[in-house]
């Protein structure tokens, strides 16, 4: 491994002169506290150590990844400020109408709620007075109030209200909390990060496809235990999903792996777009690519369109939304849609059910994610050291990592091909047992609950989805309800039926019983399939 190796190599001195180093260079070995020489002397070992990608062959590897010292010092940079960029925040339908929610942009906490007046506001997630989480509050006649002394913030951002001040005095102008800038469009609420230019609506990103005539999306939003990149980087790679969700999807079989094709047909900026499909499917008459575009800070979205049997164009999309929150944090928001009319069994399957399918797909994924963010973190070195990267697979994984060279010096942190940028501050970690549990429940929209099922773990389906989705939140509060009702009635028919004189009446009470019985099991499976992470068979426990 990379330490290892840095452990093992001697410091060398080069001759005068020292070749000069790129921005990025320096960037690099100065914040893992190298010397020039040494640094020069590292990156010629690992150049050797990476010419054994070429084992598996020349035609297959991308060769850019192995690369020289030259390539890495005349990296191409752009003029880049991650807050100066809206980002998705959240659902819009999904935002409680009767409590406060806390969520992160990177490392700065936001509170989203309703007003009285239903409109939407943004502040930070802080009070002015002790610095409590404005999160962990509650709406008060349409104000949000600091649960700790009871200050009362208007829309603006105003105080208008502190219980401990005396009769007459005034509330000073420093009591108000700072204000984000959200907008909603199409469904999404974005929010702009910039506390120095004002919002650029031209930026907030339009999708064609959800405005078509007849257009379906189902929406489904997810809290995930790795970096916002690490789920971009997943998002469009296409090679795992044969392997990783074999039979999950009906597309995803493993026997069907092999190499793809790539195309790049854009490169900006702001990010890149491109053609991908099957090798074997090239030279098929009227094959058609799938297409990917990504863009700037965290828009990834696949669109096809065909020609059905009655020569009508039908569209389909497929939208991810990641948002970064936090040091290996992200939230996703999945839009999956078309212009196609549903079958008849899809019409019958509730959204609950397909929404727990998404979880199913985001945990087989969810365990060697989060061991590669580990390893990136602990190795703190970029991509082109670590990845060996194929022209048939990892395409568009080499040129996002690419463009993260071009922007990194624009953002908290990042992981690039060729450099790397760590955080300055790492991420604090709350190790008691009520701190964690505290900090957890102030930036969810359910208050901390402690149990089986709602302990406040991200790792777990219920706080990592069905607390973000009205829809699923109800499912699970009627299948409580429902179970208790059942329970009661089985008892009762139960009992009844013991009491029963007459054969008829004791049968037909027994028979009810088993019903009520059987539509326990029912919510409890309901319960089970929204809380209950998917565990691949082949894992030994």
């Amino acid at each position: 491994m990379a330490v290892l190796q840095l452990q093992s190599i001697p410091t060398i001195t080069i001759p005068s002169p020292q070749p000069k180093l790129s921005k990025s260079s320096i960037t690099l070995y100065s914040r893992r506290r190298l010397s020039p020489s040494h640094y020069h002397q590292l990156q010629k070992h690992r150049l050797k150590r990476s010419a054994v990608a070429e084992e598996i062959s020349a035609a297959e590897v991308d060769q850019s990844v192995i690369g020289d010292e030259e390539t890495l010092r005349q990296k191409e940079t752009v003029g880049y400020d991650w807050s100066e960029e809206w980002y998705p925040l959240y659902l819009t339908k999904n935002v409680p109408d009767d409590a406060p929610l806390g969520l992160t942009v990177f490392d700065k906490q936001v509170v989203l709620f309703k007003d009285g007046a239903g409109e939407l506001r943004c502040y930070e997630d802080r009070c002015p007075h002790r610095l409590a989480k404005l999160s962990e509050g509650q709406l008060f006649d349409g104000r949000l109030e600091c649960l700790y002394h009871g200050w009362q913030f208007e829309g603006n951002g105003k105080c208008v209200k502190i219980p401990q001040l005396s009769k007459g005095a005034k509330i000073p102008s420093s009591a108000c909390v700072r204000t984000y800038e959200i907008k909603d469009s199409q469904g999404v609420i974005w929010i702009w990060m910039s506390r120095k230019s004002p919002p650029n609506p031209a930026k907030i990103p339009w999708f064609e496809n959800f405005e078509r005539p007849g257009f379906r999306d189902l929406s489904t939003i997810h809290e995930l235990p790795y970096d916002h990149s690490i789920l971009l980087e997943n998002l469009m790679d296409p090679s795992h999903v044969p392997i990783s969700h074999n039979r999950s999807d009906s597309n995803a079989k493993r026997e069907e792996a092999g190499p793809l094709y790539f195309e790049v047909t854009e490169r900006t900026g702001r990010g890149f777009a491109g053609r991908w499909g099957r090798e074997r499917d090239v030279s098929l008459p009227n094959h058609i690519p799938n297409f990917l575009r990504f863009e700037a800070p965290c828009v990834l979205q696949s669109n096809r369109e065909v020609i059905d049997k009655k020569g009508q164009k039908i569209y389909f999309s497929g939208l991810f939304l990641c948002r970064p929150s936090g040091q290996g944090k992200s939230m996703l928001i999945v839009r999956f849609g078309n212009t196609m009319k549903p079958s008849f069994v899809f019409k019958l399957l509730p959204k609950w059910f397909l929404h727990q399918t998404a979880s199913k797909i985001l945990e087989e994924d969810m365990g060697f994610l989060s061991s590669q963010n580990e390893i990136l973190v602990r190795e703190k070195a970029p991509t082109r050291e670590l990845y060996i990267n194929l022209k048939t697979s990892d395409t568009w994984v080499a040129e996002y990592r690419r463009w993260m060279d071009k922007v990194g010096h624009g953002m908290p942190y990042h992981f690039g091909h060729s450099t790397v940028s760590l955080p300055e501050n790492p991420a604090l970690v709350e190790h008691a047992p009520a701190g964690f549990t505290a900090s957890l429940s102030a930036s969810q929209p359910a208050k901390g609950g402690i149990g089986t099922m709602h302990a406040p773990n991200p790792a777990n389906r219920y706080f990592r989805h069905v607390i973000h989705c009205k829809g699923c939140r109800n499912v699970v509060k009627s299948c409580h309800v429902w179970k208790k009702a059942l329970s009661i009635a089985a008892a009762v028919s139960t009992a009844l039926a013991i009491l029963a004189s007459g054969r008829m009446s004791r049968v037909l009470l027994l028979l009810a019983a088993a019903v009520f019985v059987a539509g326990i099991q029912i919510c409890s499976s309901v319960i089970a399939m929204n809380t209950t992470n998917y565990i691949r068979s082949h894992r030994r426990l």
